[in-house]
């Protein structure tokens, strides 16, 4: 996949992310966080046997905003434990 096809579906994957997490972190964050959502949502599916992001397709958007849910449930954990 094209470096510029990992930041459309990075930019897509943080923006739908922070919708859904209530987040909002600007389009250099979504695509920050849209990329290495991807890694991680990655990662998790293919420890579960149902591979990873291989692709710009649906399957591939569903697991890099999975992913970056994650990423941004553990951010928000962390700094929820730094203000305290």
């Amino acid at each position: 996949m094209s470096i510029l096809l990992w930041l459309v579906l990075g930019a897509l994957a943080g923006w739908l992310a922070g919708l859904i997490m209530g987040e909002r972190q600007g389009w250099a964050g979504n695509i920050l966080v849209g990329i290495l959502g991807s890694a991680v949502g990655g990662f998790a599916a293919s420890l579960l046997g149902w591979g990873g992001v291989d692709g710009f397709n649906l399957y591939s958007l569903l697991v890099a905003v999975g992913g970056a849910c994650i990423l941004l449930w553990i951010y928000n954990m962390i700094r929820r434990r730094a203000v305290q």
